[in-house]
């Protein structure tokens, strides 16, 4: 019912950017929210970014890795989703997936259940 694509990853030095994109096609009426995760070389998959309707928890979420760096939105159709990465460090090299949910708890940045094939992000020091 949603499939995505992600794009924009690359080779960046520390220090520098890059933007990610995620094309959103859904087919549904259902209503979902979406995340970035990411998997670091020998790690698991960690959440990195969500966003979701105005609420009590708000509408961005970011692990605290990437809080004050890295940066989620989305277009208002939500068919296109963003991460913009500031200050990138070694640490942050990994696959970045972009993942969609049905919105329930979407802020635990878990549980996610439509996934894209990821981006390479590979940023050296």
């Amino acid at each position: 019912q949603v499939s995505l694509v992600e794009s924009g990853g690359g080779s960046v030095q520390a220090g520098g950017s890059l933007r990610l994109s995620c094309e959103a096609t859904v087919n549904s009426r259902q209503t979902y929210c979406f995340g970035w995760f990411r998997q670091t070389p020998g790690g698991e998959r960690e959440g990195v970014a969500g966003i979701g309707p105005e609420g009590k928890y708000g509408t961005t979420r970011y692990a605290p890795s990437v809080e004050g760096r890295f940066s989620i939105s989305q277009d208002n159709d939500k068919h296109r989703l963003y991460l913009q990465m500031d200050n990138l460090k070694p640490d942050d090299t990994g696959t970045y997936y972009c993942a969609a949910l049905d919105c329930y708890k979407w802020w635990l940045l878990r549980g996610y259940n439509y996934w894209g094939p990821g981006t390479q992000v590979t940023v050296s020091s």
